[in-house]
């Protein structure tokens, strides 16, 4: 068993079919190649979330798609963002100790369910994640969708009545969503966003955040987003929601213009509003603009100094993030709230 030097090589030599998927800020997959590359410390891991690496492998039989398991894996990360090396190498040992049936199971491609038994790199994923990776998982290896799937279409289409969203399951509109490319999905979805009630929505908009949205629903999201920020008298909790469905949609105008809309107002105020752009939004905190806004309100949030250092200290665990942050603190114009913040975090020396 020695001769395995990487967890790639032993799934490679397993025989069945893998797929690998981050955890983390969101749902979304890895490529095989990024995560042997992530692996042997090519390249540090590019979702860090609480300078972890949140790793969902999933691994079936291409003989018999119905048996197939699937691991999660908490692996922690260096100061750099790279996947710690010993870490990796007791990851590796404790699976081959677990699961010699790895190995027993090369041609039918079959993968032990406890293979991660008693691991301390194991983690469960809560409700929400682990709806979407099964929605993902599903379709990766061309499964049919949950039970709960043809409900959400019906009720999205308008068929039961949007009052009624009591009976919808989470896994259904993780379903639907995932697979808002397959036939008229995308357009039933974005025809009912103006009309959904505020719970029905915000759990849509969960699930959104975890693809990304063609034009379409996307410019459905951003219209009621925008009438709602108009309005101003929704809560912050539909606020977060929001703007964690808008996350993932293409870097254009409209959407940068929206963010700036959420950070000028009290909703930015908020804990739940300001932690959805810390951690889903960060493609859109890079443009200065946005990230100078971000942090005048993260300096006065309702959270306090404590929250302040605690999200901060997960934004700059990303390389990008971090060198924008530090030019950001050296703006002379900045406010005297975010720098007494900054020297609360960092020590009045801070320069």
């Amino acid at each position: 068993m020695s001769e395995f030097s990487s967890l790639t090589q032993l799934l490679r030599q397993s025989g069945g079919q893998v797929r690998f998927f981050d955890m983390g800020r969101r749902v979304q997959k890895l490529s095989a190649e990024l995560f042997e590359k992530i692996e042997n410390q090519q390249t540090p891991y590019p979702y860090p979330y609480l300078q972890h690496a949140w790793i969902a492998l999933m691994l079936w039989n291409p003989k018999n798609k119905t048996q197939g398991v699937a691991w999660f894996l908490k692996l922690p990360l260096d100061e750099q963002g790279f996947l710690i090396q010993a870490v990796r190498d007791d990851l590796l040992n404790r699976l081959l100790q677990n699961a010699g049936a790895i190995l027993q199971h090369e041609e039918s491609g079959e993968m032990p369910e406890d293979a991660l038994k008693d691991n301390p790199f194991s983690f469960k994923p809560d409700q929400e994640k682990m709806a979407l990776f099964h929605a993902y998982s599903t379709l990766a290896s061309a499964q049919p969708a949950s039970q709960y799937y043809e409900h959400a279409q019906q009720y999205f289409a308008g068929q039961i009545g949007f009052d009624q969203w009591q009976s919808l399951g989470y896994q259904g509109i993780a379903d639907l969503v995932v697979r808002h490319g397959k036939g008229k999905n995308s357009e039933i979805l974005s025809k009912a966003i103006p009309l959904l009630p505020d719970a029905p929505f915000e759990v849509l908009c969960t699930c959104i955040e975890s693809i990304e949205p063609d034009h379409t629903l996307f410019s459905a999201l951003c219209l009621r987003a925008e009438q709602t920020l108009q309005r101003g008298t929704a809560s912050s909790n539909h606020v977060a929601a929001i703007t964690r469905g808008l996350s993932n949609g293409r870097n254009g105008d409209r959407k940068q213009q929206l963010m700036r809309q959420i950070l000028e107002s009290d909703y930015a105020l908020e804990p739940e509003v300001i932690v959805a752009v810390a951690t889903r939004c960060t493609e859109s905190l890079q443009e200065p603009e946005i990230l100078q806004r971000f942090l005048e309100k993260l300096a006065i949030n309702k959270a306090g100094q404590a929250g302040f250092s605690r999200i901060l200290s997960d934004l700059m665990f990303m390389p990008v993030m971090r060198a924008l942050i530090l030019m950001q603190f050296r703006n002379q114009q900045r406010s005297e709230a975010l720098s007494k913040a900054i020297g609360e975090m960092f020590g009045g020396n801070f320069n």
